[in-house]
């Protein structure tokens, strides 16, 4: 296995299943989540920044409503959720907190990163929590989801973080050891896969078969996972969150559970995903300064800007264009047309000043950019 892949990551993205969370169904693991929470705390003192994608509400609300069967209605589940998540968060803050960490509860619908503004809200609150040292715990917000809105499984939702926070890495802490050739409870010849290109579709014949009662998830819904993360440039491991030290020996290189390899660079892969969202809906006229700062790699600042074209809102696609009127970048907007407006050839120090509020120092971010040509 190549050990680095981890090991270098400076973002990960862990993700721990129901059972895990709830021991089976018994009830809040507090024994298992206190252990995540000092293994979370070790890869922070080696300064890398974690986000934890926690399952285990429902699961967490049927015990607490002292309910044996899943429901399948939704809003039973949605009633169930709302119960399970008091608890959930009430544990995790408590665990952390005994190691100085500070926790933030997020919840998100697929709707959230579907939708421009919503997506460069939570990237911006995620990557703000994370520069801070909090240690953000996201599931998904089962209490309003409906059918036609819903993640699915939790592991999609870590796959769909990893590429909102640019993660090098997602480590999905399931109840087996990771990925075999075969179900090792019901062919004793399986072995374990050390490491794989994910998105290889042999890996999908393998996995196949579902999850626990708890979850709805399986085998199949990591390698999915996986295959979704490494389009985003990340690595992902699928390991046993029982194992004793998993999280720091997979940050000190060992080779634990199944790496799933993206051969996707992150930088390419983020400009794709930006190439493929992009409708315009705006132009930005630059001047000669702001085109030579675009060129070298950098965001595009107010100060930049001699006309905002168009009517747009915050998370919009907007092109810019040169003095001469060459399109040299297309990006999506900090700001709607309107603000866009007021902050033009305006240094950012004065963006509060203006607006009476700042959402960023740019009005473009260079990672939210793709150059033309």
């Amino acid at each position: 296995m190549n050990t680095t892949h981890i090991a270098d990551a400076k973002r990960l993205v862990i993700k721990v299943g129901s059972a895990l969370v709830t021991n089976n169904g018994e009830g809040l693991d507090l024994a298992a989540i206190d252990e995540w929470a000092r293994q979370i705390a070790e890869l922070r003192q080696q300064h890398k920044e974690v986000v934890l994608v926690s399952s285990g509400a429902i699961a967490c609300g049927m015990q607490r409503l002292g309910w044996v069967k899943r429901p399948s209605a939704v809003h039973e589940l949605q009633a169930c959720a709302a119960v399970g998540q008091m608890g959930l968060v009430q544990v995790y803050e408590r665990a952390f907190s005994r190691h100085g960490l500070h926790t933030a509860q997020v919840l998100l619908t697929h709707e959230d990163l579907a939708d421009r503004t919503r997506y460069l809200n939570a990237r911006s609150t995620l990557t703000t929590l994370l520069k801070f040292g909090v240690v953000p715990i996201i599931n998904e917000n089962d209490t309003v989801v409906t059918d036609e809105i819903k993640f699915g499984d939790n592991d999609t939702l870590g796959a769909l973080v990893a590429n909102l926070v640019d993660a090098d890495g997602l480590i999905i802490l399931t109840d087996q050891q990771g990925l075999f050739t075969a179900d090792p409870r019901k062919v004793a010849s399986a072995t374990l896969i050390a490491e794989a290109r994910a998105g290889d579709p042999a890996l999908e014949a393998m996995a196949g078969g579902a999850g626990s009662p708890l979850g709805k998830g399986g085998m199949i819904t990591k390698v999915l996972a996986a295959k979704r993360a490494a389009n985003s440039g990340a690595h992902t491991v699928i390991a046993n969150g029982r194992e004793p030290d998993v999280m720091p020996r997979l940050a000190r290189g060992e080779s634990v559970g199944t790496l799933l390899i993206s051969e996707t660079q992150p930088l390419n892969a983020r400009k794709q995903w930006l190439a493929d969202h992009l409708q315009l809906n705006g132009r930005l006229l630059l001047d000669a300064g702001a085109v030579q700062a675009l060129s070298d790699g950098k965001s595009l600042l107010p100060i930049g800007v001699i006309e905002v074209q168009g009517d747009f809102e915050r998370g919009a696609a907007v092109a810019c264009i040169s003095p001469q009127g060459i399109e040299v970048a297309r990006g999506l907007a900090n700001y709607s047309s309107s603000d866009a407006r007021r902050i033009a050839r305006r240094p950012s120090a004065e963006i509060e000043e203006i607006l009476g509020y700042v959402d960023e120092t740019e009005l473009i971010h260079r990672d939210n950019m793709i150059l033309s040509g």
